[in-house]
């Protein structure tokens, strides 16, 4: 009986070892699973050490890459330097603007099949080639950025950076002397920070209207400038007596000085980093830039030039890209991104926090139609209510201003929001907004297929 006795429990030992292994291992399997599947050797998923795709689409179905049998790109020089700084280059220098947390689904992977679904491993973007080659081809010569999108899905339909090169044809960037390719592995529209220039009043005109109960009955002096002991703020013009909404339309220095201090530096940073235009966003698993307004302990005469959008503002195009949806949405607006479907994976529209009220994106509405209604001329944009404000941004003393224009269309059946940024080219008005409408009218165009 003692030898039977002692055998069982040697049996139930081994047993118990057993089922603590197993337990283990499937605990490990769980947690580890995706990261095996995933290592950067694995055959599963990389070949030649990119993503074992078959494909990448545009929104019509438009092949901009091909992995098979080699790595393919669109089918003219245009497209390819286009759509270049969302698929990365040969040389991986440049990533494409898409991570890893869709390889999984495009693998087919689940943790009880593993990888026994596998399908087609398609990748479908929310851009349209069409309209990143009128945006390239609108920027012309100059550095910057132009996107836009659904405010309503959050699809990206465009997001060009310039300068940029066909990846079938790179230029010898060691020998270059002209400055032309400065910055060129840089993705602009996600990872750029730009002094933002009169863009910003509108940052300074949400911040009134939520803090400053009686904005609307005010009325600001403008004779030129704005003294603050031996520091001054100058203004374009001399605007006279103005409210906000002549002083936004006018662009004036002096008025935004004014109610800059009227708001006050606490308020203004609370809303420039409620509008998430401080902070960094995840966009497909890929980081945006950081913006900046810092505020602390300064003399208000720099207050009044960081609500006018200048002294050390820093914005990111992505995180005032979808300010601008904001605005359009009633202070809420959708999650802006770039993947519409990854294997078994399909996007799906996300909101952001409700940033502002009703009533203050009534009031910012009429004021930037009023904007283009009698400044920027309302032909320039027929048929889409287009709403917008223009910046021109000084960056240093010799240098040509950025030139800026942020908007988007109150049109119900074309809910469009933009941004669009011309580094060192002059006024935001007279160089992006026919820019901007080149690029708006390609996308009502793509709406409309």
């Amino acid at each position: 009986m003692k030898k039977i006795s002692r055998r069982g429990i040697a049996v139930l030992l081994l047993t118990l070892v057993l089922t603590a292994g197993m337990v283990l291992f499937l605990f490990t399997w769980t947690q580890n699973a995706k990261d095996w599947l995933l290592f950067s050797g694995s055959p599963h998923v990389y070949r030649d050490g990119r993503p074992a795709l078959t494909q990448v689409k545009d929104r019509d179905g438009e092949t901009l890459l091909s992995y098979s049998p080699a790595l393919a790109y669109g089918d003219t020089p245009l497209r390819r330097a286009a759509t270049m700084h969302l698929l990365g280059d040969r040389s991986g220098n440049i990533p494409p603007a898409f991570s890893q947390e869709y390889l999984l689904p495009l693998t087919g992977y689940d943790a009880i099949n593993g990888l026994a679904g596998a399908g087609e491993r398609v990748l479908t973007l929310t851009i349209s080639a069409r309209v990143q080659e009128t945006a390239l081809q609108a920027l012309g010569n100059h550095k910057g950025t132009v996107a836009v999108y659904n405010y309503e899905t959050g699809e990206i339909l465009c997001a060009v950076t310039s300068p940029t090169f066909d990846p079938d044809s790179p230029p010898d960037l060691t020998t270059d002397l002209t400055g032309a390719y400065d910055g060129v592995y840089l993705n602009r529209f996600l990872h750029g920070r730009y002094t933002p220039g009169s863009i910003f009043k509108l940052v300074t005109t949400t911040a009134a209207m939520e803090y400053v109960p009686d904005i609307f009955a005010r009325t600001f002096i403008c004779e030129g400038e704005m003294e603050f002991g031996v520091d001054k703020v100058i203004c374009a013009g001399n605007h006279g007596e103005v409210d906000v909404k002549t002083a936004l339309a006018k662009s004036c220095n002096c008025a935004f000085a004014q109610i800059a201090l009227l708001v006050g530096a606490e308020n203004l940073t609370k809303t420039a980093e409620s509008l998430g235009l401080t902070s960094t966003f995840t966009v497909d698993g890929i980081t945006t830039a950081k913006g900046q307004f810092d505020l602390s302990a300064d003399a208000p005469v720099n207050v009044a030039w960081a609500g006018i959008g200048q002294y050390t503002d820093l914005v990111n195009p992505y995180a005032f890209l979808r300010f601008m949806g904001t605005i359009a949405g009633g202070g809420q607006g959708a999650e802006p991104y770039f993947v519409r479907r990854a294997g078994s994976y399909m996007a799906k529209t996300t909101l952001t926090p409700q940033l502002f009220s009703q009533e203050t994106a009534n009031g910012l509405t009429a004021f930037m139609q009023n904007n283009v209604n009698t400044i920027y001329g309302a032909w320039q944009f027929p048929d889409i209510e287009v709403c917008a404000k223009s910046g021109t941004a000084e960056v240093g003393e010799g240098l040509l201003p950025h030139a800026t224009f942020a908007g988007f269309c109150a049109n119900d059946a074309f809910p469009l929001a933009f941004v669009v940024v011309a580094e060192n080219a002059g006024a935001g008005s007279d160089i992006c907004a026919p820019i901007a409408a080149k690029v708006l009218h390609a996308c009502v165009e793509e709406l409309a297929r």
